[in-house]
């Protein structure tokens, strides 16, 4: 199945600076996260590095006043293109919330998704919800070339398909599965060629590409949108990093191995792009990449400043209605830890 790019317009000069300020930024705070936790400022972080194009691209294309999007753990970039407050955001790597302080039904992104493939479903219900409601919205949800081996990633896409379902589901293909090369769990080597066995179109971008990003995920959450069914794009790049903070890829590959495999870097990419068009300067590049580091400073101490949750908050969002049993755990935690 075929999908329709011809009316998505082209980015426009400012759209392109945009863009290239916000990979700066995730760029900035990925690089800073990552030595938060190993300063102990954070506990964990899902780093992000070689993959800003694909969530700065999606993003960018995303309507907040109707859509909706489901992340993963990943998803940084994602959050900081919506204009999503990074010190909430990053409260769940400081442990201190469980999918973030930030509000989803205020931002449009659904709280942080821990759980390999969950996102997907969520999105699906969603999507599904809200165009029995009579609204227009999509719903975009990311997951990685790894988790589109999961059982639920499937049973969600066959629904989606079935119910053409408004939902636009973004694979990040970096290449790995944690430790797994994607030719080694994906048969065939695309996740986009299984779209057609859900009655989707599947489309691949060089996930690398922001603008290239963008102009997919436009037509692809306008087709569903539409009432036409949902999409499934294949942003192909490469995580250049560990899977997690606790994760060491020299035990699975090589420098060499990332240094060839990588491709171009995303951020230079844009650069050649705006300085070869006459779009932006050196000192444009300099002062956005700085900008990104200001804030990436802002963001730490606002994270050094989170303090502990009330405790009595592990009992008061487990249930619409609490179970007696649960009544009675909240009492026995007050009694010793309150010693009320």
């Amino acid at each position: 199945m075929d999908l329709n790019t011809t009316s998505i317009p082209a980015l426009t000069a400012d759209e392109l600076r945009r863009l290239y300020r916000l990979l700066a930024a995730v760029r900035e705070l990925d690089v800073a996260a990552v030595a938060w936790q190993r300063q102990g400022i954070i506990p964990g972080y899902a780093p992000e590095l070689g993959q800003e194009a694909a969530q700065v691209g999606s993003a960018f294309a995303v309507d907040t006043t109707r859509d909706f999007v489901f992340p993963t753990y990943r998803e940084m970039g994602v959050a900081l293109a919506m204009g999503v407050d990074m010190v909430e955001y990053m409260s769940t790597h400081k442990a201190s919330w469980h999918g973030g302080l930030y509000n989803p039904v205020e931002t449009r992104l659904a709280p942080i998704q821990a759980v390999v493939g969950g996102s997907v479903l969520h999105a699906v219900g969603w999507a599904h919800a809200q165009r029995l409601d009579g609204a227009d919205g999509a719903a975009i949800t990311y997951f990685g070339d790894g988790a589109s081996s999961q059982g639920d990633v499937h049973e969600a896409m066959n629904f989606a398909g079935v119910l053409k379902a408004p939902v636009v589901f973004f694979v990040q293909n970096n290449g790995w599965a944690i430790s797994l090369p994607t030719e080694s769990q994906v048969a065939g080597g695309r996740v986009a060629a299984r779209a057609a066995g859900y009655g989707m179109p599947g489309i691949t971008v060089d996930g690398n590409d922001v603008a290239a990003v963008v102009q997919a995920t436009r037509a692809a959450l306008a087709h569903a949108r539409s009432g036409a069914g949902p999409v499934l794009i294949e942003a192909m790049t490469y995580r250049r990093g560990p899977h997690s903070t606790s994760d060491d890829p020299g035990r699975y590959r090589s420098l060499d191995e990332e240094r060839r495999d990588g491709g171009t870097d995303p951020l230079e990419l844009l650069a050649s792009r705006l300085l070869s068009e006459g779009i932006a300067d050196q000192q444009f590049l300099d002062e956005a990449r700085a900008a990104g580091a200001a804030a990436a400073d802002r963001v730490r101490e606002g994270v050094m400043a989170l303090g502990p949750r009330p405790g009595s908050e592990l009992f008061e969002f487990v249930f619409q209605e609490p179970t007696e049993a649960l009544q009675a755990q909240a009492r026995a935690w007050r009694e010793e830890s309150e010693h009320v």
